[in-house]
């Protein structure tokens, strides 16, 4: 079985979850994924779309396999530039707004200079503001207030600020002494720490895969047409991604999540039996489940028209899409189950 390294895992997970990526602005977090896998030595491919794929050839040549981790994340972008120097927003993804509401934020200009400022409630001062307790919290309703000397419109534009420039939140990435992963984005960034150490725990033993293999780190997948790139030529495709935790959802932090069914429909049910036969048969914490709010980069390349068997797994996810939280032993229990289905 693979081992969990404990200390590679925080130094990648910190280079991964500090590199800001929300969905089409993902360039540097696929550049750092492709400067590890290089260095595995595994042939890479950049895609037009930005994803990024690796291709393994396995001992057996009778069908072709994947799996992948979505390294797009939730965020922001410039809508306007009000009259008062705030910036109005438009979501990229659906985060939950909410949570958004004094969060520190940059701003991304498209000529390379970057703002610092935060995000906040278009009524945010209890001693001026009679809702400032119970405004709503849409996107609509909250402005970025930018850390310079700014009083109008045209001041920000001298700055480079324009629509369309992206707003990215603090990911308060921490990992406690207990175990916990908290911080944003766990939706998927988790999932492609799996990746990256599946891929050099390979290199390192000298592992080869079951299967000609296709490893993806994509793209768009928060927008809905993720996977929709894939290899058209792929039999079956397991996706990692978070799973659901909440209501009467077996899901928790410690254990893999196999989902047997999203709001797309039902996943494929032979390929997900066996892996949870996987599971069992290696004493690997699992849980099976249903999201009915999800969607996933499975629904993407089936929408696609790709012909395969798919399926879902991930480790469990608390406050998905607001400030979110999983445990070590979740993250290890999905690595080891995508190790068991990929390598022989």
């Amino acid at each position: 079985m693979i081992e969990f390294d404990l200390d590679y895992f925080k130094k990648v997970s910190k280079d991964i979850f500090l590199c800001d990526s929300p969905t089409g602005y993902t360039s540097n977090v696929i550049s750092l994924i492709k400067g590890y896998i290089d260095s595995f030595g595994y042939q890479s491919k950049l895609m037009n779309n930005g994803a990024l794929e690796v291709t393994i050839p396995g001992n057996d040549h009778s069908k072709l396999v994947a799996t992948s981790a979505h390294c797009d994340t939730l965020g922001l972008m410039v809508r306007s530039i009000k009259g008062n120097g705030r910036l109005a927003l438009t979501k990229l993804g659906g985060p939950s707004t909410p949570t958004l509401d004094g969060e520190y934020c940059k701003i991304y200009t498209r000529d390379g200079k970057v703002y610092k400022g935060t995000i906040l409630s278009t009524s945010p001062a209890v001693h001026v503001y009679k809702d400032a307790n119970t405004k709503s919290r849409d996107i609509d309703e909250l402005e970025v207030r930018i850390d310079e000397m700014v009083n109008s419109k045209e001041d920000v534009i001298k700055l480079g600020i324009q629509n369309g420039d992206i707003v990215c939140y603090d990911t308060k990435f921490e990992i406690t002494d207990s175990g916990f992963l908290k911080t944003r984005f766990i939706d998927d960034k988790a999932s492609a720490v799996v990746l990256i150490m599946l891929l050099k725990y390979m290199s390192d033993h000298k592992i080869e895969m079951k299967y000609d293999t296709k490893i993806y780190f994509v793209v768009y997948e928060e927008v809905g047409h993720g996977a929709s790139m894939v290899d058209k030529n792929i039999d079956e495709f397991v996706t990692l991604d978070m799973g659901c935790i909440g209501l009467d959802l077996a899901g928790n932090e410690y254990a893999v999540s196999i989902c047997a069914k999203d709001s797309g429909g039902p996943y494929d049910y032979e390929l997900t039996t066996r892996l949870i036969n996987l599971a069992k048969e290696n004493n690997i914490d699992y849980t099976i489940d249903i999201f009915p709010f999800y969607g996933s980069d499975i629904g993407a390349a089936s929408s696609a028209g790709v012909d395969f068997k798919g399926a879902l797994v991930g480790t469990g996810v608390s406050a998905s899409h607001g400030m979110e939280r999983t445990h070590i032993k979740g993250i290890e229990n999905t690595l080891k189950l995508i190790y068991k289905y990929l390598v022989k």
